[in-house]
């Protein structure tokens, strides 16, 4: 009769490594992948709030001058909602108001995206954008904001801005998640920048933890004042 010979401890136990090997270089390039796709989306999700920003302007004339458009103020307890005392933000800094905007609730991995506007003037619902005689260098009545490649704020991509949106990325350091938690403060001088409520915010290529910059990984974008002018009034009709 003929015997049928199995596998010894010894071979499978080498063929469970070799799987194991395997599986373990698949795993991290589609790791990789599922980062990379969230970073996209959270990219898109970002742009879709900027043109939401613009959006509203055009469709919301102040009380004081029709023909002075304002943008939507920060929401401050995490309801979507943007949130006013009277006709001035209650806070400059806060959570995007994706609720007021019909924008993206949170970005890819399952955090609010963050918002700071130039409130006194350009979020002033009795105001509107300012007078252009009021855009003079130093702007030094305006909070505007300006976009740092690193916190020291010595070379910059964008001053003088209205507003800023921004996401923290995918280790969510300082971000309110969908569940209302806060989580933990980031560590590094450029992250902590990003959420301090000043008028600087930093944006440059991501670095891991222990690299000599520090751990960043927060995805920025931002509105200029042209930006806003050039489509409310084209024609240069803004005051």
């Amino acid at each position: 009769m003929k015997r049928t010979r199995g596998f010894t401890l010894i071979e499978l136990a080498i063929v469970l490594v070799i799987v194991t090997i395997l599986i373990g270089g698949l795993a991290m390039p589609l790791s990789a992948q599922i980062q990379a796709r969230r970073i996209a989306e959270t990219n898109k999700t970002l742009e879709e709030a900027r043109h939401a920003l613009v959006g509203y302007v055009m469709s919301h004339p102040s009380s004081g001058n029709p023909d002075k458009p304002y943008l939507p103020c920060p929401d401050t307890n995490g309801d979507g909602l943007e949130n006013r005392t009277g006709d001035i933000c209650t806070n400059p800094d806060g959570w995007f108001p994706w609720a007021d905007l019909g924008t993206g609730a949170q970005d890819a991995w399952g955090n609010r995206l963050r918002y700071s506007v130039e409130n006194r003037e350009y979020a002033d619902r009795s105001k509107g954008l300012p007078n252009l005689a009021l855009l003079t260098p130093p702007y030094a009545t305006l909070n505007l904001k300006r976009i740092c490649r690193s916190s020291a704020c010595t070379s910059f991509d964008a001053v003088y801005l209205p507003a800023v949106v921004f996401s923290h990325g995918p280790n969510g350091w300082g971000a309110l998640n969908i569940n209302g938690n806060t989580l933990a403060a980031p560590t590094s001088a450029d992250e902590l920048e990003n959420t301090n409520a000043g008028p600087s915010f930093v944006s440059r290529t991501p670095s891991k933890a222990g690299d000599a910059s520090g751990e960043f990984d927060d995805l920025v974008v931002w509105v200029s004042d042209g930006v806003l002018r050039s489509r409310v009034c084209p024609a240069g009709g803004c005051p």
